[in-house]
């Protein structure tokens, strides 16, 4: 189904791990300065709301706790300002909600790459650029989530993790006709788990950290902490969605508070949590992540630029 307003999909074609969520604040952040009045559309993966539209965000207020939301819905309405955050099952239902309530002019689709009932004008496909397509399987062998001939479905390929990873020539030389940009992921700061404080990423330098994380690459939030020159005491793999997690929480904490470790830290997606634990929320902090273009956002934004520019024609000829 076509919708009245351009649309565009950020998704993958790995199961996780590639750094979606980052780049689906990036990209409305840059059509909102394009001059759009973007929403951003979510399936809500993890979250215990199961009715057809689910509004998370109106753009100023978060209506909608991690719980119930899940994790990157939550994570995307508390990074972006002005932009609503729908989530259901359906997008073009959610889509449309969006349209009528809150008078958008753009549609973002978060992890739509494999969900194609509602059109795309943009097609953007996420690889990670340490190993792009996993082992080369299909799921459950391998990582890949369908075939890898279905990449010709793509307009554009963002290379994640660009900085620890070979460049792009090894995809643009397989794929010429698909545009290619490349992307990193750097921390921004730190943020207390109840968003009452803000410390800047250079506070790390020289301090002991107990850590942990339950994102699909745990390791990479650990290298970040070892790249800001922290000297980690303890870190753990958490899953907050485990029957047991308020107990393993807690042992993580106990351990903390005896460990003479100067934070406790966690990833700020998978702090979205948190809220259900309002007193460890006031004592653990998060690492802000942001998405990047390298060397530069410009030819990403006049390929967007572009692109819509086209879809806008489009849609004017069938009206």
């Amino acid at each position: 189904q076509r919708a009245p307003v351009p649309v565009i999909s950020i998704g993958n074609i790995t199961a996780g791990g590639t750094g979606k969520t980052p780049c689906v604040i990036m990209l409305a952040q840059i059509v909102k300065e394009m001059g759009f009045k973007p929403a951003v559309l979510s399936r809500g993966y993890g979250g215990s709301n199961k009715a057809p539209v689910n509004v998370v965000s109106d753009g100023s207020n978060i209506l909608l706790s991690g719980t119930v939301a899940g994790d990157e819905p939550s994570l995307i309405a508390r990074s972006l300002q002005g932009v609503p955050v729908l989530i259901g099952p359906q997008r073009s239902l959610t889509g449309r909600a969006a349209i009528d309530k809150f008078g958008v002019d753009m549609i973002i689709c978060d992890d739509a790459f494999q969900h194609r009932r509602i059109f795309r004008d943009i097609n953007l496909l996420l690889l990670d650029g340490r190993k792009p397509f996993g082992n080369g399987y299909l799921l459950p062998r391998g990582e890949l989530r369908e075939p890898l001939r279905e990449l010709r479905r793509a307009d554009a390929f963002i290379l994640t993790r660009n900085d620890e990873a070979g460049g792009t020539d090894s995809i643009s030389g397989k794929f010429k006709n698909t545009a290619v940009f490349a992307g990193i992921h750097r921390p921004v700061d730190l943020v207390r788990g109840d968003y009452g404080a803000t410390l800047p990423f250079s506070t790390l330098q020289g301090k002991k950290i107990c850590g942990f994380a339950g994102i699909a690459r745990p390791d990479s939030f650990k290298k970040s902490l070892l790249a800001a020159g922290a000297q980690i005491i303890s870190y753990a793999v958490f899953c907050f969605k485990k029957k047991n997690s308020k107990q393993e929480l807690e042992t993580i904490y106990n351990n903390f508070t005896g460990s003479g470790a100067d934070f406790l830290l966690t990833t700020e997606k998978d702090g979205m949590r948190l809220q259900e634990f309002p007193v460890l929320a006031q004592k653990i902090y998060l690492l802000r992540i942001a998405m990047t273009i390298i060397p530069a956002d410009q030819p990403l934004k006049k390929f967007i630029a572009k692109k819509l520019e086209c879809a806008s024609a489009g849609l004017s000829r069938e009206v």
